[in-house]
This record gives structure tokens, C-alpha cells and sequence, in this order.
């Protein structure tokens, strides 16, 4: 990096969420403001702040890339997460549901936590990103049983603030961290949902047709709510009957507008006749589908209060029913006149969300516990924290309230505030841990794009340093950068890795409309074992996939450079094909391959990596190495011929001229910053 280049006005003072500013390093750009945010996802990194004085950057003449010019906001990557939990955690969705957290992707919403007087809240909020990384791990196990396999650095929220799950009572480990004199705050473990077998959904009719239809000569059954409409209907069709729909009552001031199921045919009458009789023996999966069935016919919950209304018969059965599952109901005669009476469910919360999860309602809305003050005593006193002695893949998300809700207890999500997003990982694991942050950037690129003296070429971003990186969710810079190139109508391209772009969809389609755009995701390989082993940090090939999904339906033609092909890891037939299959799948336009090439610095990170992983590889890359950062000619010929067969095979074609990225037909040995860092 050209040091001299760069310059930075005396600091203003220290932002919300950054710790006082460190001493400069000897290094040290002159006058840059030297920034580390007390956040342990940013632990141990110092970012240089510094006001740029040029953005738009000639590509060196001997360098391998199709492109002349590139704007790179960001020098060094952000790349480190350090707070994580397993991936099978439970999460607790908006709709009430749960999901793991490993399938959590960006624009989920789900449960976070806010303070409203006295009281933490849940509030619905969005899931911005989702990561994996491998770290130690370790087991949380509370009184009530829930345990949480996380990272020592993740925090959970107790009694007494936030505690991380590891920690010291002085030194440079100095900070609050998980006792067993501690209780975490929450509901408890949340209970596994049903499946659908044959009993669960026959159990789901009774309860429905037997709770709201009318079953005589014919069967009708009238409901406001779509979800259980579907699912009768869905149950119903699989059980070899066939029903209609129609419209039964519009909507008005009052009332929701109503939607009929029925159907006159007496052989289809019999068969839901039969389907809903009383089981003599009724199984477990046939007791949670009536519970489900009965809640969504009769339920509601109300400010914190459940309750299910019905007939003597239905109700003796529901209490039945529920006290098999180790629930507590009361019956309650309200006096109305048609002397229906309810069964309210007692325990609070936590009772409640074991309901939902346990018995799978399908109306959501009935599920919401948006507002619900977390106050409830569960027995969730710390009983161990064990160390597994082993590192495993480990996950976080970023959300809107700074939390979420982890197998029924708060967990903090330390990148998040209010006014700022930490989305992407960096795309390599060989990071420095001080970024220069050019703040300007978005200030220079409009000034640069207005000069007489520029032409409007093309300019590339994300070749070198990715510039959607997760410090880009603190500085957003890149809007700034989009917005300038839409103004000027200058065509662009970028090459990422992560997720983060998805933010910056609404621009780039408006870019788009005055200009040309170009889109393309790095995935270089499909395995996950391996993705987990060789890029922790990174969003997994399959989550970059869905981001070449989402891009490809909101209009672009999106390009996949194949990097890095790693030798003797995925360049054999078989992954090939699975990663070219996966590419065509997700939508993209054109794939292009582009083997491993070794610069300096990285050359021997990966050295290293290689050797304590893959000992066996070791001569065969200083084979192919022996002659600097890229492989031989003819190598590279034969992946790209593999590669361009494969694509054959699933209807794609290589990148053609004007694609971020191409392989060229005589690469030159000079070395070149083209690919993004793998470690």
C-alpha cells in the first residue's frame, strides 16, 4: 500500500461503541485516527481511520486481470468471530417457531430483546447476517437441563448483566464471565416439534373439524386464518380427499374475511368421519396433532393468557391430552349462554412456548409473545461449564436489537447496535489485524467520477481486499461508492464473498438502469467439511449460492468465479461436477475457474496450514509451486478444461469478456492481487 497516499485530519473524538483511541504502531499512517471498538468481534484489531487522497486506483500494468481500474475503500480485513454458539442451537423465529441456527439466513425475523420500563421485552427483529467459524468449545448446562455449546468469548444474558462464558478475575482475561452462583435469563429449553406422521395429522382433523366444522351430510368448515386452512386442506388432500374452496364472508370493520373448505360427496364425508374418530389408544404423535388441531379451532392467547374454548367432550379430551405432556390446565365457566366452557393453561411463558413448540399450531399469529416481559423464574441457575477440549464449527448472527433468543435463554450478539450493522466475514483467514478504513471514500469517488479529466471506464471492486468485509457493516462505505457510480452512470463490477451485498440491493438495481453492473460470487468449492476446515470465517458456499439465488431473481446476470481450486482438495471430477451443479442450480450465468495462486505472506500461512492438515500434499505443492505464486500453465489449462465440461454438462458457459473476473488463455509469472485471500 502506497502510505504516502493517504493522510488524516487530527481526531474529532471517540464514536459511539469505540474504545479510546490505541497508540499508534510505528507503521502508523501519519495523523490517522487509530480506533479498537470494545466488541470482542473486533478483538485485537486496530483500525486506521484515514482520509484518502485518491480512491480510484490504475491497476499496475503487469498485473493479470481484465480491468484497469479498482476502488478499494479497505486495506487488511476484519475477518475474526469470536463469539459463536453450535449450530444446532434453537432459535426462536418471529412466527414462533423455531429453526437452527445454522439455517438462519439474512432477513429472517426473529426474537431479540429490548428494556421497556422495569422490564426486557421480546420484540421481533431482523437477522442482518449469519456466520461460521471454529473455535473451542465449550458446555453450558443449567438446572432445568438445557445445555449450550458456545465459544468462551459468547456472552449470556444473568441476574447480573451479561457474562461471558469464560473468563479471569484480573490480567488481560479480566472480564465478567459465567459462575454456577449465576442464572441465566430466559424461558428455559425450548421442546422439539412434531412430525407429521400419519397419527400427528389425523389427530390435527380431529381436533380442527370436531373443534370448528360442521360435519353431517356434508362437511364445511369456515376460517379466517389461512395457515389452518392450508394445512386441513393439505392433510385432508393426503388423505385421499377432495375439498373445495370458496368465499364465505368478506371482510368488514369487524371481522376478518372468512375462506370455506367443504365438500357434499359422501364418500368424501365418510372418509373425514373416519379420520376424525376417537382413537380407543390414542398415541403420543395423535395427542399433539388434536392439541394443535383444537388450539388452532378454539385457542387463543390473549396479554399472556391461553386458553382454548369448546364443548365438555373436547375439552375433557384436550385436558387429558395435556396432562399426559405434564402441562397444567384449569377448566373456567365464563357463563356464557351457549355454556361453553375454556381450559386455560397455567405456568406462564414458559409453558406457553413448550405448547407451541411441542404441539406445532399452524395459525402464527396466536403464537406471537411480542411485548411479554422476560420475568419469569425458570430454573435456569448455571450448573457447569465444561470444556470439550476440542474446537468445533461454531455460529453467530447479527440481528437489530443486539440479541436473540438461544434454546430459550437471551444471548448477545455483540456486533449489533442501532446505528450500526456488522454483517459479512472477510473471505480469507489471513487478515491483518489493522485495516485502514479510507472514511472518505464515498466523498472522493463522486469528486474523482466529476473530474474533466476521467472517461468512465469500468472499475472493479472486491478484486483485492473484500470490500462487503464485516467492518463495511460498521463504516458503509460502499453505499456512498454505489451511489457516486449510479450518478455518473460509470459502469462497475464486484467480486465478493459475502453476503452484505444483498443490503445494497435497491442501489445496484438502480445503477443498473443507467449503467452496466456486474455481480459475481467467489465459490470455489462445495463441501462443506472442507469449507469448515479451509475458510471457518466465511459465509458457506451454500449461503453465497442463496445470494446468487436472491441477486439472479432481483435481475442480474450473475457470474461465479470457481476460486480457489485447490490442488488435491477440490480439483478431482467429482468435485467439480458437485460445485459446477451447485453454481448452475443457484442461477448463475457463467462460471470461470481459477486455481490457487500463493503470494507472498499467504504462501506461507497456507504452507503452514497445509502441513499440520494435509501432510501428504506437502510435496505436491512444492511441485507445483516451485516456480512462484501460480501454478503451472498446463495445470491450470486442465482444471479450466474440466471446469468448462462440467459446465457444458449443466447448461453454463465461462465467463465471456466484460466478466469481473477471467482466466487468461498466458498468464504472466508477475504475481497479482486478483484473488481474494483464502487464508
Amino acid at each position: 500500500m502506497r502510505w504516502d497516499n493517504l493522510s488524516a485530519p487530527p481526531d474529532e473524538g471517540t464514536p459511539d461503541g469505540a474504545a479510546p483511541a490505541a497508540p499508534p504502531l510505528p507503521l502508523a499512517l501519519p495523523g490517522a485516527t487509530v480506533r479498537t471498538f470494545d466488541t470482542p468481534g473486533f478483538a485485537g484489531m486496530t483500525f486506521y481511520e484515514v482520509h484518502a487522497k485518491s480512491i480510484i486506483n490504475r491497476v499496475p500494468g503487469q498485473s493479470r486481470v481484465p480491468f484497469e481500474w479498482t476502488i478499494n475503500p479497505y486495506r487488511g480485513c476484519s475477518h475474526a468471530c469470536v463469539y459463536c454458539i453450535s449450530g444446532d442451537t434453537p432459535i426462536l423465529m418471529a412466527d414462533g417457531r423455531t429453526r437452527p441456527i445454522s439455517e438462519l439466513t439474512p432477513g429472517d425475523r426473529i426474537y431479540g430483546t429490548e428494556r421497556s420500563g422495569a422490564y426486557r421485552r421480546y420484540v421481533v427483529t431482523t437477522v442482518r447476517d449469519v456466520w461460521s467459524t471454529v473455535k473451542r468449545a465449550y458446555r453450558v448446562t443449567l438446572e432445568d437441563g438445557t445445555t449450550l455449546v458456545a465459544s468462551g468469548d459468547h456472552r449470556f444474558l444473568t441476574e447480573r448483566g451479561w457474562k461471558y462464558v469464560t473468563g479471569a478475575m484480573g490480567g488481560a482475561g479480566k472480564r465478567p464471565y459465567l459462575t454456577t452462583r449465576n442464572r441465566l435469563i430466559g424461558t428455559g429449553r425450548f421442546a422439539t416439534a412434531p412430525k407429521e406422521w400419519a397419527d400427528y395429522r389425523r389427530g390435527y382433523l380431529c381436533g380442527m373439524v370436531r373443534g370448528d366444522a360442521h360435519l353431517g351430510s356434508r362437511f364445511r368448515l369456515a376460517l379466517a386464518d389461512e395457515e389452518a386452512l392450508d394445512r386441513t386442506e393439505r392433510f385432508l388432500t393426503e388423505a385421499g380427499v377432495e375439498t373445495r374452496r370458496s368465499s364465505a364472508a368478506p371482510v368488514t370493520g369487524k371481522r376478518r374475511a372468512l375462506t370455506t373448505l367443504r365438500t357434499a360427496r359422501q364418500r368424501d364425508v365418510e372418509a373425514i368421519a373416519e379420520l376424525i374418530r376417537w382413537p380407543d389408544e390414542p398415541a403420543d404423535d395423535w395427542r399433539l396433532g388434536f392439541l394443535a388441531g383444537i388450539f388452532d379451532a378454539g385457542g387463543s392467547c390473549s396479554r399472556g393468557v391461553f386458553r382454548i374454548s369448546g364443548g365438555d367432550e373436547i375439552l375433557d379430551r384436550a385436558a387429558s391430552a395435556l396432562d399426559h405432556f405434564g402441562f397444567r390446565g384449569v377448566i373456567e365457566h365464563p357463563g356464557r349462554p351457549n355454556r361453553v366452557r375454556q381450559l386455560r393453561l397455567t405456568g406462564g411463558l414458559p409453558e406457553r412456548l413448550r405448547f407451541f413448540h411441542l404441539t406445532d399450531p399452524a395459525i402464527t399469529r396466536k403464537r406471537s409473545v411480542e411485548g411479554a416481559a422476560l420475568k419469569c423464574r425458570a430454573r435456569l441457575g448455571v450448573v457447569s461449564i465444561e470444556d470439550l477440549g476440542l474446537e468445533l464449527p461454531l455460529w453467530d448472527i447479527t440481528t437489530g436489537t443486539g440479541d436473540f433468543i438461544a434454546n430459550g435463554v437471551v444471548s448477545h450478539n455483540c456486533f449489533a447496535r442501532n446505528t450500526h450493522t456488522y454483517l459479512d466475514l472477510d473471505a480469507g483467514a489471513d487478515f491483518d489485524r489493522k485495516v485502514i478504513v479510507k472514511v472518505n471514500a464515498g466523498e472522493l469517488a463522486r469528486r474523482e467520477l466529476a473530474a474533466p479529466r476521467w472517461r468512465g471506464a469500468h472499475i472493479a471492486m472486491g478484486t483485492n481486499v473484500d470490500c462487503y468485509q464485516r467492518a463495511e457493516g460498521r463504516y458503509r462505505l460502499m453505499p456512498q461508492i454505489i451511489e457516486a457510480l449510479r450518478d455518473f452512470a460509470n459502469p462497475f463490477s464486484i467480486l465478493t464473498k459475502g453476503t452484505l451485498l444483498l443490503r445494497d440491493l435497491p442501489l445496484l438495481r438502480q445503477a443498473a438502469e443507467v449503467t452496466r453492473v456486474g455481480l459475481s460470487y467467489s465459490v470455489g468449492f462445495v463441501d462443506e467439511a472442507l469449507w469448515r476446515a479451509v475458510e471457518p470465517g466465511t459465509p458457506s458456499p451454500h449461503r453465497r449460492l442463496d445470494a446468487v439465488r436472491q441477486l439472479t431473481d432481483g435481475g442480474f446476470q450473475v457470474g461465479v468465479l470457481m476460486a480457489p481450486v485447490l490442488p488435491g482438495l477440490t480439483d478431482d471430477d467429482e468435485s467439480i461436477d458437485a460445485t459446477v451443479a451447485a453454481i448452475a442450480a443457484a442461477g448463475a450465468n457463467s462460471v470461470t475457474p481459477l486455481p490457487l495462486h500463493l503470494r507472498p505472506g499467504a504462501r506461507e500461512w497456507y504452507a503452514h496450514w497445509l502441513a499440520r492438515e494435509f501432510p501428504h500434499l506437502v510435496p505436491r505443492y512444492r511441485q507445483l509451486y516451485r516456480s512462484g505464486s501460480y501454478a503451472p500453465q498446463a495445470y491450470q489449462r486442465e482444471v479450466t478444461a474440466r471446469v468448462r465440461m462440467a459446465a457444458r454438462r449443466h447448461g453454463l458457459h465461462r465467463g465471456e469478456v466484460g466478466d469481473n473476473r477471467r482466466l487468461p488463455a498466458a498468464p504472466s509469472p508477475a504475481p497479482a492481487a486478483e484473488q481474494l485471500a483464502l487464508l
